[in-house]
């Protein structure tokens, strides 16, 4: 089930995009090269990467988001597809993946499919969550449904933040020459009063699908209660979100 809005995505979460642009200044894309962009969302970043000359193809395996981005870039080309998915062959001179790959809890087998898709001395550029990323929400949302709904199943988290170390021994294990690699906490202001609900209702979407609209609306008034002291600053919402930005080559 495909449990990602796009117009939610748009309208309150464009620091995705944003904050892409850091990672989008070491891909430094160049005009001529063939790049892949993994989890191209709603397609601002894959825009972006065309506007310097390069060919550009997005997948996402959300269809609502690779709809929205073919209405918003239609001269450029996007596909419905799971990185598992994949079957390209030394078809790229970059993979670009922005705030994607904490979402990919099979890192082995995505890994050997990206190396896979690359040119020899190709690279990967890639920035997502690491360890610790959003802790406080995190145990904030377990917390609250463990005290509204004891008796439901129990929550399975759908991310993957690892460490660092972690991360680049999994991209040498599939090849990679690991050539920069940095771990930094980045706090996140979000869009309004109802940033930390809209965060909550984007993101953990999949994770509370079991949950009714008035039971999803309970646990966002008590875990807002519970993380006031600590992450709301001036009428702000703030994610304390941690970030690993990686470049691996393909020698």
């Amino acid at each position: 089930m495909d449990f990602w809005s796009s117009a939610l995505y748009d309208d309150r979460h464009g620091f995705v995009s944003s904050y892409g642009e850091g990672v989008m200044k070491l891909l430094s894309p160049k005009e001529g090269e063939r790049i892949l962009d993994v989890g191209c969302g709603t397609g601002d970043l894959a825009n972006e990467i065309d506007k310097n000359g390069a060919s550009i193809i997005g997948i996402d395996r959300s269809t609502n988001m690779v709809q929205e981005a073919q209405n918003k870039y239609p001269h450029l080309t996007f596909h419905t597809m799971d990185v598992y998915d994949m079957d390209f062959h030394n078809e790229f001179d970059a993979v670009f993946s922005n705030a994607t790959l904490h979402w990919i809890t099979k890192p082995k087998k995505a890994l050997e499919k990206l190396y896979q898709s690359l040119h020899s001395d190709g690279r990967f550029v890639v920035e997502f969550g690491g360890k610790g990323n959003v802790q406080n929400i995190r145990q904030a949302i377990e917390k609250s449904y463990q005290t509204l709904f004891p008796n439901y199943d129990r929550l399975e988290e759908p991310w993957y933040f690892p460490s660092i170390g972690e991360y680049t021994t999994l991209m040498e294990e599939a090849g990679f020459t690991v050539g920069y690699a940095r771990y930094f906490t980045r706090p996140t202001l979000l869009d309004g009063e109802a940033g930390l609900k809209n965060w909550i209702l984007m993101f953990a979407a999949g994770m509370l699908a079991q949950l009714n609209d008035d039971e999803k609306e309970q646990l966002v008034k008590h875990v807002e209660q519970v993380l006031k002291p600590t992450l709301y600053r001036d009428h702000q919402w703030i994610a304390d979100y941690c970030r690993i930005q990686v470049i691996g080559y393909k020698k």
